[in-house]
């Protein structure tokens, strides 16, 4: 199983986290699953850019994304090379180390 390193987030997880996730699982549900609060706000949809993650290590490991999502991450706060909307990652056979970005664009927290 993968392991995936989140980066201290001052409200997801202060101190950062290590947790492993089953091949071919979704990265914004299994974070949730394991307990992390991340931002969801079009319910995984691909339809906001609550969810966006930075793959700091890892990040050519995952499939390609698709029109849809880089054109949502063209409007996230804090983008980056290496930017993801973590509903649309897969996580495969690589351990990934994510940074969740301070802000979102998202004005009110969803509390999911």
């Amino acid at each position: 199983m993968p392991k995936i390193t989140l980066l201290p987030h001052h409200e997801i997880c202060p101190e950062g986290a290590e947790v492993e996730l089953e091949s071919g699982q979704n990265l914004c549900k299994g974070l949730l699953e394991k307990g992390f609060k991340i931002e969801h706000a079009c319910e995984m949809s691909k339809a906001c850019t609550t969810c966006h993650v930075i793959v700091r290590k890892g990040f050519n490991s995952l499939d390609e994304m698709d029109d849809i999502e880089a054109d949502l991450l063209d409007r996230a706060w804090g983008l980056e090379p290496d930017s993801r909307l973590s509903c649309q990652v897969q996580v495969e056979h690589t351990d990934l180390v994510v940074e969740i970005p301070k802000y979102t664009l998202n004005h009110a927290s969803e509390n999911h």
